[in-house]
C-alpha cells in the first residue's frame, strides 16, 4: 500500500500541468448545507444545477444511488461538462469516474456494446481488504556476509529488529538482502516486511536515534519505534475497478496489458466469473463495491442500439450512476427516422433525472472570465475586461475566452505588461467569430464551390444568428 502511495506522490510530482478549458475546476462550489455559493472552487452561476449535482454527489457518497442516470440538458457553453469535472473533483480519488465521449465508441477496433461494457465497469470500484503477516521493527544491526571474488555461495547476513518490548535476529537469504539493499535500509530505520511477499517497506528513521546525525535531509520522516510485538497482523485495503479485474483476468500478459491499452474483447464468461468471486468477497466482507460515476458527453451521438444497451445495463445489480450531457433539442435518433427531445428514445428519457442549465447572465460571464485571466497567468485592465466581457455576450463565452491568450501574446508583441482594449480589439479583428464569419460567407459565396444558396432573406438571418 505505501508502494501504491509512493507511486501516486511521484506521479503528481512530475507530470506535465496543462492549462485547459476546464482546468480551473475545483469541485461544485458547495457548502456544508449543499448549497451552491455563487462562485466558489472554480464554478460561477448555474446555482440550481450545481445544487442538484450536489444532491447527486450526496446519493453517491452514501451508495444509494447505483444504477440511475442523469442528463445535463442545456446550450452549448453553459458549464454541462463543467458541473460533470466538479462532480469528479468532490468525489476524491477512490470513487472511480470514467468519462466518455459518444463519439468515440464509433471509432474503436471492438464492438459498440463491448465499449460500453468496458466503460461501465471502470466507473465500478472494489475495495478488497486482506489481511497480511507483517514484521514491524527498528533495525538494530545489519550485517551482510559477501562470498570471497568469483565464489559460488551465495549472500547471507543477518538483521535485527527491535521495538518497544522485544528484540529479534533474523537470518537473511539472498532475495532478502537485495530487497534491503533496494531499500537502502540501514541501522535506525524502521520498516516493515511482508511475510507473504517479501516486500520491504521503509517507513522513516526512528526518533530514538535522531541525535545520532548532525543533519539530515528535508525528505527525512521520523517515527516511533514500534510497540508490542514483532510479528503483526494487518489489514491491507486495495482499490481496483472492476474492468482492471477483468483485463488482468483475460490476458496472458496480465496487468500489462493495462499499460499497453489492448485490453480488446472480454470474453463474457471471464465477467460472469469475476462477479461471482467478487460477490463472494463482499458475502465474506473481504469486498466492498463502490459504485462510481460514468459521464458520457454528447450523447445524441449514440444510436437506437446504444440507448437499448444502456436501457438494459442500467437495470444490473453493478451499474454505475450515469451521467450524460448533451446541448441538442428536438432531433433525430440516430440509426432512426424519428424525431425526440435531444436526440435520446423516450424509453430511455423517462428513466433520466434531467438538470438543465441556462445562459449565463453579464456579471457571471465578467466572473469567468476574471477566473480564467488567473488561470492562464493573464494580467488585464479593468477596461479590457469589460470589453472582453461585451464580446462574451454578444458573441459566445467560449470565444471570448479563446481571445484572453492570443490578447496575451499581441501585448508582449509590443512589449507591454497589462492587456488593454487595444489588444482585445487586434485580436478581435484578426480571429472572427461565428455570426461574422457566416456573413462573410455570405457576402462572397459566390467565391467559394459547392455553396447552397439560401432561398430567401429569413433563412439568411437564420444562419447568421
Amino acid at each position: 500500500m505505501a508502494e501504491i502511495k509512493k507511486l501516486a506522490e511521484s506521479r503528481d510530482l512530475t507530470r506535465i500541468e496543462r492549462i485547459g478549458a476546464h482546468s480551473h475546476i475545483r469541485g461544485l462550489g458547495l457548502d456544508t448545507t449543499l448549497e451552491a455559493r455563487a462562485a466558489s472552487e472554480g464554478m460561477v452561476g448555474q446555482l440550481p444545477a450545481r445544487r442538484a449535482a450536489g444532491l447527486i454527489l450526496q446519493l453517491v457518497r452514501e451508495g444509494r444511488i447505483a444504477g440511475r442516470a442523469v442528463l445535463l440538458a442545456g446550450q452549448p457553453g453553459t458549464g454541462k461538462t463543467a458541473i460533470a469535472m466538479g462532480l469528479a473533483k468532490s468525489l476524491g480519488l477512490e470513487t472511480p469516474f470514467a468519462t466518455l465521449s459518444a463519439s468515440e465508441l464509433f471509432s474503436l477496433e471492438f464492438s459498440k456494446t463491448e465499449a460500453l461494457t468496458q466503460a461501465f465497469r471502470k466507473a465500478i470500484g472494489v475495495r478488497i481488504k486482506e489481511e497480511a503477516e507483517v514484521i514491524e521493527g527498528e533495525v538494530v544491526e545489519i550485517t551482510i556476509d559477501r562470498p570471497a571474488a568469483g565464489g559460488a555461495a551465495a549472500k547471507t547476513g543477518k538483521l535485527t529488529l527491535k521495538t518497544t518490548d522485544m528484540e529479534t535476529v533474523y537470518e537473511l537469504g539472498g532475495k532478502m538482502i537485495e530487497a534491503l539493499t533496494r531499500e537502502k535500509v540501514q541501522s535506525g530505520d524502521v520498516i516493515a516486511l511482508d511475510k507473504a511477499s517479501g516486500k520491504v517497506t521503509k517507513l522513516g528513521r526512528s526518533i530514538g536515534r535522531s541525535r545520532d546525525y548532525d543533519a539530515v535531509g528535508p525528505h527525512t520522516k521520523f517515527v516511533r519505534c514500534p510497540e508490542g510485538e514483532l510479528q503483526k497482523r494487518k489489514e491491507v485495503v486495495h482499490c481496483v475497478t472492476l474492468h482492471e479485474i477483468d483485463v488482468i483476468n483475460s490476458r496472458t500478459q496480465g496487468f500489462l496489458a493495462l499499460f499497453t491499452g489492448d485490453t480488446g474483447e472480454i470474453r463474457a464468461e471471464v465477467r460472469e466469473q469475476i462477479d461471482t468471486k467478487v460477490a463472494e468477497w463482499r458475502e465474506e466482507g473481504k469486498a466492498e463495491i463502490i459504485p462510481g460515476v460514468l459521464f458520457i458527453d454528447e450523447v445524441h451521438m449514440l444510436d437506437i442500439e446504444c440507448f437499448s444497451f444502456l436501457n438494459r445495463a442500467l437495470e444490473n445489480e453493478m451499474a454505475p450512476i450515469l451521467v450524460i450531457a448533451t446541448n441538442r433539442g428536438i432531433t433525430t435518433i440516430r440509426g432512426t427516422n424519428y424525431r425526440s427531445p435531444h436526440g435520446i428514445p423516450a424509453d430511455f428519457l423517462d428513466r433520466l433525472l434531467i438538470i438543465s442549465t441556462q445562459p449565463f447572465t453579464e456579471d457571471e460571464i465578467h466572473q469567468i472570465l476574471g477566473i480564467r485571466c488567473e488561470e492562464e497567468d493573464v494580467e488585464m485592465s479593468k477596461d479590457a475586461k469589460l470589453l472582453l466581457t461585451k464580446i462574451g455576450i454578444e458573441t459566445s463565452l467560449r470565444y471570448a475566452i479563446h481571445l484572453i491568450t492570443a490578447a496575451a501574446l499581441a501585448c508582449q508583441k509590443r512589449k507591454g505588461k497589462i492587456v488593454e482594449i487595444d489588444d482585445i480589439s487586434r485580436v478581435y479583428g484578426l480571429f472572427l467569430d461565428v455570426k461574422r464569419s457566416t456573413q462573410y460567407l455570405m457576402e462572397y459565396q459566390n467565391e467559394y464551390m459547392f455553396n447552397e444558396v439560401p432561398r430567401d432573406a429569413d433563412e439568411c438571418e437564420t444562419m447568421q444568428s
